[in-house]
C-alpha cells in the first residue's frame, strides 16, 4: 500500500439533487441518504500511474465508498500483475467488453498517450463519466477534439492535475486573491523527476518511443507547470522560447526542457521539466513573485518574503496529493457538479506544450 495524504477527506459526500443510476449503471451518483459504493473500472492500467507515483488504483481501494470492480489492459499478463497489487478485481484485455460486462458508475482511464484520445471518445460516446490521466493525447488537436465533444454532450471529464492541490498552489491562490503580491512579475516551476530507465522497470517502455508517447518529459510533465501558470495568473499565455535536450540519457525523447512564456498582461513564466533526478524523488521548485511579495517552495520549506521579513511553513513538499485530487473529482461528480479540473483545463496546457515543441524545433 502507498502512503495516503493525511489531510485528504474520505467522507461520503451526498447531494439532494443527485440521480439514481440509470438502467445501464451510469447515473450521476447515488440517492441522498444511501451508502451505495461507487463502482469504478480502470482502463489500460499498464500506465505506471496505475500503481506507481500517482498510484490511482491504490487510492481507489483505500476509499471506503469506492469499489474497484474491474481493470483492463491489452497485455493479459500485465493486467493480472496489476490486479494482484490491488485486491484482485476482475481483469479484461478489451475495455469495450469490460464496460459492457461490468457497467461501472465511473471510469478511471489511463493508457499510452497515443491511445488516450480514442479511449476518451469511446467513453463519451457511451455516456460514461470519467477521469483521465494527462496529457489525454499526443497533441493539442486530439485533446481539443475531446474537449469539444465533452462540451457538446455536457459530459463529466476530469483530469488529475494534482499540483493544484499542493500547499504551494493553495497558498499562492490565497495571496493572489487578497492582492498580497501587488502586480505579478513572474512564476517559476521546476519539476525534475527520476531518470528514463524507471519507465522500463515499471512496464512502460513506450514512454521512450515518441510515436507512442508524443514526446518525453515536456509532453508528460509539462501539463503541471503550464497549468499552474494559467491557474495562478488567470490569463491566457503564449510560449516565447523553448529548448529541449536528450544529452544526459541519449533517449529518442527529451529528458529536459526549459520553456519561457508570457501571459496576456505580461507576467513572465519559466517552466523546467526533466527526467534527470538520480533516485526516487524530485528536484523541484515553485515560485510566484510580485512587487510586494515572493512565495517559494523548495526543499520541503514554503517561504513568504515581504518587506517585513520572511515567514516559513515547514513540512510541505513539491508533489501534489493524488488522493485528494481523485477524491475531489468523485465528490464533484457525485454531487452533480462540473469537474474541479476538466479536459478544457488540460487542453489549454497541452496547447502550450505544442507551442514549446514548435519553438524548440529539432534538438
Amino acid at each position: 500500500m502507498v502512503k495516503l495524504d493525511d489531510g485528504a477527506s474520505t467522507s461520503l459526500l451526498m447531494s439532494s439533487d443527485v440521480n439514481m443510476r440509470d438502467p445501464r449503471g451510469r447515473g450521476a451518483g447515488t440517492p441522498k441518504g444511501t451508502t451505495m459504493a461507487i463502482r469504478i473500472a480502470a482502463i489500460e492500467v499498464s500506465h505506471w500511474h496505475a500503481v506507481y507515483d500517482a498510484a490511482y488504483l491504490h487510492h481507489l481501494i483505500a476509499m471506503p465508498d469506492v469499489e474497484l470492480v474491474a481493470i483492463q489492459d491489452s497485455d493479459a499478463d500485465l493486467v493480472a500483475k496489476r490486479a494482484a497489487k490491488v485486491g484482485d478485481p476482475q481483469t479484461y484485455t478489451d475495455y469495450g467488453k469490460m464496460l459492457r460486462d461490468v457497467r461501472p458508475d465511473f471510469v478511471v482511464a489511463l493508457g499510452r498517450h497515443r491511445q488516450m484520445a480514442e479511449i476518451a471518445h469511446h467513453l463519451l460516446d457511451q455516456g460514461y463519466p470519467f477521469l483521465m490521466e494527462k496529457p489525454m493525447g499526443i497533441n493539442a488537436h486530439e485533446v481539443e477534439a475531446v474537449a469539444a465533444k465533452a462540451a457538446r454532450l455536457g459530459a463529466f471529464v476530469a483530469v488529475p492535475l494534482a499540483q493544484r492541490y499542493a500547499p504551494f498552489a493553495k497558498r499562492a491562490r490565497e495571496l493572489v486573491a487578497t492582492s498580497r503580491f501587488g502586480p505579478l512579475s513572474h512564476i517559476y516551476v521546476r519539476i525534475n523527476r527520476p531518470t528514463p530507465p524507471r519507465y522500463q522497470r515499471w512496464d512502460c517502455p513506450w514512454m521512450l518511443d515518441p510515436a507512442e508517447s508524443g514526446g518525453g518529459c515536456l509532453r508528460n510533465l509539462g501539463s503541471h507547470g503550464f497549468d499552474m501558470f494559467l491557474f495562478l495568473t488567470g490569463e491566457p499565455a503564449q510560449v516565447t522560447a523553448a529548448q529541449l535536450s536528450r544529452r544526459a540519457h541519449e533517449c529518442p525523447v527529451e529528458d529536459y526542457a526549459s520553456v519561457l512564456l508570457r501571459s496576456a498582461t505580461g507576467v513572465i513564466g519559466t517552466i523546467e521539466v526533466g527526467n534527470g533526478f538520480p533516485h526516487d524523488g524530485t528536484d523541484g521548485e515553485w515560485k510566484i513573485a510580485g512587487r510586494d511579495a515572493i512565495l517559494t517552495m523548495k526543499d520541503g520549506v514554503m517561504k513568504l518574503s515581504t518587506a517585513e521579513g520572511d515567514e516559513t511553513f515547514p513540512g510541505t513538499d513539491v508533489t501534489g496529493s493524488y488522493f485528494a485530487t481523485v477524491r475531489d473529482a468523485l465528490d464533484h461528480w457525485r454531487q452533480g457538479a462540473p469537474p474541479p479540473i476538466s479536459v478544457h483545463d488540460c487542453a489549454r496546457a497541452v496547447r502550450l506544450i505544442d507551442q514549446a515543441y514548435e519553438r524548440a524545433g529539432d534538438f
